[in-house]
């Protein structure tokens, strides 16, 4: 699992940020990449990895603003004329769809595939046997969402060695037993795959705050997070201003992260009033507050 920064930049594009978009690559758990927003110019960062536009599963939109869904009808596009075939999800806030709907409908762009247009208003998105995708209405003026990516947890290791010694040799009983299924033996015993299996393996946490200011549904958003997603587009000296635009300071981010036993913050949406020497400056105050943080930059890759 690997998160990879498309666009971390605040508001418009500048020479080193492009506006937002993340991708989480999930090519060993499920082949496949679900994206958090697509700004205006997605599609061209793209260019620059390694990641496949077909791979793209479910794509989360935060809010409506245009700086995270400008670049959402190309990608579309793109995604089918490079033989894109798979059904594509597409969640967010009110107004989603009908902005995909006239975005295709007047470009007279015709997808070689199936679209599923969702929105929602918080709560679970989406579920299955591996993930659950809660979605957090947060404070920017506007409906705006944080996403919970929860990987459920995983059963653990098979016990080989005992099972061997209990003259249980390998094949497809093994396999059965790891799914925690029960098998019997020729003389008629009993074998639950429950009691040769190790701890569960616990499921990773990721957490991508969209545009936001500090409000209290941060707290079920970051909680335990392992990797926590965090608009940074003011510094704290700046916490007024920040407010005013319903955006947060790096500060505020860092305590955030303290307070909920977050393993890593990474800082994003950075503003393009900072530059150079500014952006270390806000690297350096969050890491006062919460010393595992990381300051987003684009074409970013981090393993989780």
């Amino acid at each position: 699992m690997n998160v990879l920064f498309l666009g971390t930049g605040a508001g418009v594009p500048s020479k080193q940020r492009n506006v937002s978009s993340t991708a989480l690559e999930l090519l060993e758990e499920r082949g496949t990449v679900w994206l958090f927003d697509c700004g205006e110019g997605t599609q061209h960062q793209i260019l620059h990895t390694t990641l496949k536009p077909r791979k793209i599963e479910k794509i989360f939109i935060t809010h409506m603003h245009g700086d995270h869904i400008f670049g959402l009808p190309g990608l579309l596009g793109s995604r089918s004329f490079q033989g894109g075939e798979d059904p594509l999800k597409i969640y967010g806030p009110k107004g989603i769809a009908q902005f995909v709907k006239a975005a295709l409908s007047h470009s007279q762009t015709n997808l070689r595939y199936p679209i599923e247009v969702i929105e929602g208003e918080g709560g679970t998105v989406f579920e299955d046997g591996q993930f659950i995708v809660e979605a957090i209405l947060l404070e920017h003026g506007l409906s705006s969402y944080g996403y919970r990516i929860i990987e459920k947890d995983k059963p653990g290791t098979l016990m080989a060695d005992r099972l061997m010694a209990a003259g249980i040799k390998p094949g497809p009983a093994y396999q059965a037993l790891k799914e925690g299924g029960t098998i019997k033996l020729e003389d008629g015993t009993l074998i639950r795959g429950a009691d040769y299996l190790g701890a569960p393996k616990k499921g990773r946490v990721i957490a991508i705050a969209g545009d936001t200011r500090s409000c209290p549904q941060l707290t079920a958003l970051a909680e335990d997070a392992d990797v926590l997603i965090h608009e940074a587009t003011f510094s704290g000296d700046d916490e007024r201003l920040a407010y005013e635009y319903y955006h947060s300071t790096t500060i505020q981010a860092a305590e955030l992260a303290r307070e909920n036993r977050v393993k890593q913050l990474i800082l994003t949406h950075i503003s393009a009033r900072y530059q150079g020497e500014q952006v270390d400056m806000l690297l350096n105050e969050a890491q006062k507050v919460f010393p595992d943080t990381r300051l987003a930059e684009d074409l970013l890759r981090i393993e989780i």
